[in-house]
């Protein structure tokens, strides 16, 4: 599996409690951005209603953007395709307070687009002094080691 995009911003701001895959919903250009590199997720979130789940503003450009179909959107809604019962599940998660569903990376898995999605909760501001403080111990002492 070769990740093609990761949202680096949600794992520094969210504390990431579950993780699923998911399919992805997207046309033939899509396809071919995503595989090219193209894809952003910072910002985009995920929304879960009975009837599915969607992917909602990530931006994924056209592959050509002269071929593209007319009045293409890059930050259009996606649908992601989850089980039934993962999606009676996360529906009850989201309702709960202080949840959350953020896209975490975009891979391929074989050859089909997946979606890492991840139930989280966002981290207060002394979570993210500790996460820098225990990253910047670790690259010292890697620092350290190397020399």
């Amino acid at each position: 599996m070769k990740t093609l995009a990761e949202n680096r911003k949600a794992r520094f701001d969210y504390e990431i409690l579950e993780t699923y895959e998911a399919g992805v919903a997207l046309i033939g250009q899509e396809v071919k951005s995503i595989k090219a590199g193209h894809a952003n997720l910072t910002g985009s979130y995920v929304l879960i209603r009975p009837d599915g789940a969607e992917l909602i503003n990530a931006q994924i450009p056209a592959f050509q953007i002269k071929n593209a179909p007319a009045g293409y959107d890059p930050g259009r809604t996606r649908r992601l395709l989850l089980t039934k019962k993962e999606l009676r599940y996360l529906l009850g998660k989201a309702k709960e307070g202080g949840l959350t569903m953020v896209p975490l990376s975009i891979y391929d898995k074989g050859r089909r687009i997946k979606v890492a999605v991840g139930l989280a909760r966002h981290k207060k501001a002394h979570d993210k002094r500790e996460t820098i403080k225990r990253r910047e111990t670790e690259r010292e002492l890697r620092r350290e080691w190397g020399r």
